[in-house]
C-alpha cells in the first residue's frame, strides 16, 4: 500500500506492507488526516519514533470481525490500551502504562491507504458531520480534556498561552462555560479572527498583571 514512512527522513513507499486484519481491531482507509504539531516533531526526532506517522484522521472500516462496524465511517482515539493493568481496570484507559499510540508510539499511523485501529478506539461519524469538521475530533477532544481534568467554573478568566490551532480549539471550549478567555500569542495577524469568536487576544507584554 501506499504510505509516508519516517525512518530516520520522511518519505513517500508505495510498497509498505497493508496492515492485517487481527481480533478487536478493524482495518480503516482514511479520507483525511490532519497534520499535527506532533507530526512535525516527530521527523524532528520525538520520541525515536519510527513508521507511518498521523493520528488525526477520518475514514471508512473496510475489514472487521464485527460486520456492524464494516462500511462505516469513523474517527479513533488514538491510545489503545491493554485493558488488564489497574489503570485499565479502574477505568482509566488513557493512562494505561502499556498503551500504544497511532502513528506516536508503537503503532502505525494513518498516513496511509489501510491503518489496524482497536474497534474500542473507534467513534462513528454522524452522517450530517463533513470530513473537513471530522477530522478535528481528536484534536477538540484534546482541548476539552481541560474541562474535565480542571475545575474551573463558568464565568472565571482565564488566560490560554499560545495562539496556535491547539490554543485556539482550547479558548473555543474555554468559552462553552462562559469563561472569559484570554488568549495569549504572537500572531496578530489572528487576533480579529478570535475576537470574531469572543476571545480576546493579546502579546504577553500586554497580558497585565490581573489574576487568572
Amino acid at each position: 500500500m501506499d504510505a509516508l514512512v519516517f525512518d530516520g527522513q520522511l518519505r513517500f513507499d508505495r510498497n509498505q506492507p497493508a496492515p492485517v486484519l487481527i481480533a478487536g481491531e478493524a482495518i480503516v482507509a482514511p479520507h483525511l488526516v490532519g497534520i499535527c504539531s506532533t507530526d512535525l516533531e516527530i521527523i524532528r526526532g520525538y520520541k525515536g519514533f519510527r513508521g507511518i506517522p498521523g493520528h488525526e484522521f477520518v475514514g471508512t472500516v473496510r475489514a472487521c470481525h464485527d460486520a456492524a462496524w464494516i462500511g462505516r465511517r469513523v474517527v479513533g482515539e488514538i491510545n489503545a490500551a491493554c485493558g488488564h493493568c489497574p489503570r485499565c481496570r479502574t477505568g482509566d484507559p488513557a493512562h494505561c502504562p502499556a498503551r500504544t499510540t497511532l502513528g506516536i508510539d508503537r503503532r502505525p499511523g494513518a498516513f496511509a491507504q489501510r491503518v489496524s485501529v482497536p474497534v474500542a478506539c473507534l467513534h462513528a461519524v454522524p452522517d450530517g458531520l463533513t470530513d473537513e469538521a471530522a477530522v478535528f475530533a481528536e484534536p477538540l477532544a484534546a482541548a476539552l480534556e481541560i474541562l474535565e481534568q480542571s475545575h474551573i467554573t463558568p464565568g472565571a478568566r482565564v488566560a490560554v498561552v499560545g495562539d496556535g490551532r491547539l490554543g485556539t480549539l482550547c479558548a473555543l471550549v474555554l468559552r462553552l462555560p462562559g469563561c472569559a478567555v484570554e488568549l495569549i500569542g504572537r500572531h496578530p495577524e489572528r487576533w480579529p479572527l478570535f475576537a470574531s469568536m469572543g476571545v480576546r487576544a493579546c502579546a504577553a507584554a500586554d497580558a497585565g498583571d490581573a489574576a487568572y
